[in-house]
């Protein structure tokens, strides 16, 4: 390695995935206010596409003005669903209404990776995956929030694919890296190309 790779994200996930794919990387959270952000975008009529990029763009842009020799990652996902986006539920009630409304209709998951060096942007990767919940009864969707909150809370949609989450679902078509929140293989690919990663 021949530089010092960030990932601007608190995402305990997205490091992971970096870890697993052998890409040593330290952790800085960028310090902003993504709602703020959204609401503002949305008022102005930014399509999902660009929010998501807008927002990875500031946080690598955040810690990329305190780290100016390192590479730092900004990454963020929205979730699109009936021309409206959805955000991590804030109570249980809240994602068991995200959930009933989604079910047996498509929604889409927009995963955006930007990457900064010496506070400029050098590359940007916005993924995207749609999905199909079946039709999950009341009963279900109910046992389901309860049963898993403490880990759907921190998840936009209140589902998470790599656990009991996938069960929500009859189809998807897509990268499943995206679904997990971070454009890997593109990432690893320009990480190769520039030779920060050996290939």
């Amino acid at each position: 390695m021949t530089v010092h790779i960030i990932l601007a994200s608190g995402s305990e996930i997205r490091s992971r995935m970096l870890r697993q794919a052998a890409v040593p990387h330290t952790v800085q959270i960028a310090r902003i206010d993504e709602d703020m952000v959204k609401a503002s975008l949305i008022s102005e009529g930014a399509p999902p596409r660009d929010i998501a990029d807008a927002l990875a763009e500031m946080k690598a842009a955040k810690v990329s003005e305190k780290n100016p020799e390192a590479l730092v990652i900004g990454c963020d996902q929205i979730l699109e669903h009936a021309g409206k986006l959805l955000s991590k539920p804030k109570t249980a009630e809240e994602a068991l209404a995200q959930l009933r409304a989604m079910r047996g209709a498509r929604h889409s998951l927009l995963s955006a990776a930007v990457i900064y060096q010496g506070g400029k942007p050098l590359w940007r990767h916005i993924g995207q995956v749609r999905l199909r919940m079946r039709e999950a009864t009341d009963a279900y969707l109910d046992d389901y929030v309860g049963r898993n909150w403490d880990s759907i809370k921190h998840a936009v949609g209140a589902y998470k694919l790599e656990e009991e989450g996938v069960r929500l679902f009859s189809h998807i078509e897509g990268d499943y890296f995206n679904v997990l929140g971070m454009p890997l293989l593109e990432i690893l690919n320009y990480l190769a190309l520039r030779g920060d990663i050996a290939q």
